[in-house]
């Protein structure tokens, strides 16, 4: 009963096409629409609905339009897996999502155990570490963002001393390790270790213990939602070390949601809408036009997978969902000829990707590119 209930209120049906058609192809949206990661779902689902609605307006996959099936994980890892099953019994060819770590590694295990593509948004590097040939990267995990960070930190910064604010969940536990590995490889010295619980609300005794540790540097660890309230908090008791993270520090949504806290703040980011790269700035525009705001790096994300999943389902000349995900292992997509893919891009055959990043500092409430960081 539990579980029809929770696929009655999750699921939601999202036609790109507005007349009836003879043939359609359908794609599982399943992302986090409530809960803690909605901001992050709501992000990755309009960057793939827009992607689509693109792909339809030129014609399609294949010449057959794409259904989109949407169905909102609720940031619940047993609500994904639900979702998954769901959205196979209603005949996807393939899967965009999830975005939560914490989610896509339990959901991913059905996708697999059916042979269904599964274009995910999560950067833990366990994703792509359990032989799992039907998962795919939409960014690079951060086992390959960490040592950019790093290196930036002790060649750019001339940090020595470092303390390390993350969230204890699968998404931060993996960050958090990578961190360590490459910060004991550069000699770096750890003299302050704070983990954090999901959804973690008072950031004051995480704050102040930063505060108080001697560190010249931190790495901030945490999902959107938690990095604003971390980064308001970091303004409020005048922690005035620099800040550094991944992508999840310096977010648009962060921005948006911590306001004049969030300046300052800096790092690595796989993807960014500040980027000077005429495909990607052209994107953006579209965005802001169609949904009136700025997407962030999980609208990018989900668009460019959905581009993806044409290009190489065109390669393979049929929706053969197997044969789509033998494609892409080892493949490289290049802008100049698949432009929906904003950068060039390639995949190996765990589902790792690999593709130029930045690394940005937030000023006056902006990302502001201070480098452009090679593929490793």
């Amino acid at each position: 009963m539990m579980i029809r209930k929770l696929l009655s209120t999750a699921a939601i049906i999202v036609a790109c096409t507005a007349a009836p058609a003879l043939a359609e192809l359908k794609v599982g949206s399943i992302v986090e629409l409530s809960g803690p990661g909605a901001a992050a779902g709501t992000n990755f689902r309009d960057g793939v609905k827009m992607g689509f609605e693109e792909i339809n307006a030129a014609g399609g996959i294949l010449k057959e339009p794409v259904k989109i099936i949407e169905y909102d994980s609720q940031t619940d890892p047993q609500v994904s897996r639900a979702m998954v099953q769901k959205a196979i019994d209603d005949e996807v060819y393939a899967i965009m999502g999830t975005v939560f770590s914490s989610s896509t590694v339990v959901n991913m295990m059905v996708a697999k155990q059916y042979g269904i593509p599964q274009f995910t948004g999560s950067e833990a590097p366990s994703i792509t570490a359990k032989g799992n040939p039907y998962i795919f990267r939409t960014a690079f995990g951060s086992q390959k963002g960490v040592p950019k960070l790093v290196k930036y930190m002790v060649e750019k910064m001339g940090v020595k001393k470092v303390g390390v604010a993350w969230a204890n969940t699968e998404f931060g536990k993996g960050g958090h390790q990578a961190f360590l590995d490459e910060a004991k490889k550069a000699g770096l010295e750890i003299v302050v270790d704070v983990p954090s619980e999901q959804a973690q609300a008072d950031f004051s005794a995480d704050v102040l213990k930063l505060k108080n540790s001697g560190a010249e540097a931190f790495f901030v660890y945490y999902t959107e939602e938690e990095c604003a309230r971390f980064l308001r908090e970091a303004r409020k008791q005048g922690l005035d070390k620099p800040l550094v993270g991944e992508t999840t520090l310096i977010g648009h949504k962060v921005i948006e949601l911590a306001g004049d806290a969030a300046n300052g703040a800096m790092g690595h980011v796989g993807l960014t809408p500040d980027a000077d790269i005429p495909g990607l700035k052209e994107m953006v525009e579209r965005f802001k036009t169609e949904f009136k705001y700025t997407p962030d790096h999980n609208a990018i994300k989900g668009y460019t997978a959905a581009w993806t999943l044409k290009y190489a389902t065109e390669l393979v000349g049929s929706p053969d969902s197997k044969a789509i995900a033998e494609k892409l292992h080892g493949l490289t997509l290049k802008a100049s000829e698949y432009p929906g893919v904003l950068m060039d891009v390639s995949w190996d055959e765990t589902g790792e990707m690999s593709r130029e990043s930045f690394f940005v500092k937030v000023e006056n409430g902006k990302q502001v590119v201070d480098a452009i960081l090679p593929p490793n």
